[in-house]
Formats: C-alpha cells, sequence, structure tokens
C-alpha cells in the first residue's frame, strides 16, 4: 500500500491518483472468489469492483492510520528503487 502510495504522490505527471490507482488495483488487491466461481458478469461484476476499488480507495488515504510506522516487509532500511 505504501508503494501505491507513493505512485499517487506522482499523480500531477501521471494522473494515477488514489482512486485510478484503487480502480486498477482492487481486483487484484481483493480478489473475490464468488465473481470467479459463479462468472459474475455485467452488474453484478460491476458493484463487487466498485466496493472493492472504494475499499482499496480507503486503505491508500489513510495508510499511516492503518499501518503506522510499521517497517516494510524485504527493505532491509532502504525504499528500494524508488526510495
Amino acid at each position: 500500500m505504501r508503494h501505491l502510495l507513493r505512485m499517487a504522490g506522482h499523480s500531477g505527471c501521471t494522473n494515477m491518483h488514489a482512486r485510478n490507482l484503487a480502480i486498477v488495483w482492487a481486483p487484484n488487491l481483493l480478489r473475490s472468489r464468488d465473481i470467479e466461481a459463479s462468472g459474475f458478469n455485467g452488474t453484478a461484476a460491476f458493484m463487487e469492483v466498485r466496493v472493492q476499488s472504494i475499499v482499496v480507495e480507503f486503505i491508500l488515504t489513510h495508510v499511516e492510520q492503518l499501518f503506522g510506522d510499521a517497517p516494510l516487509r524485504g527493505t532491509r532500511g532502504t525504499l528500494g528503487v524508488l526510495g
């Protein structure tokens, strides 16, 4: 989530603010077995993805409140390539 938040920080150049990132990433981050198992299509699938994207957008806009200062896993004290 922090990585996506960093990406949202570049929205002036990329137009990928929290809402757009949530729309793109929500189906992967919050994969729904209901959609996959029942073969939802049309309106039902759209509504499910809409709910997923709202949840991911909320998480992105509240990363610090939800995760605090917990270190990112596997970073070994660095910010990685983007740092």
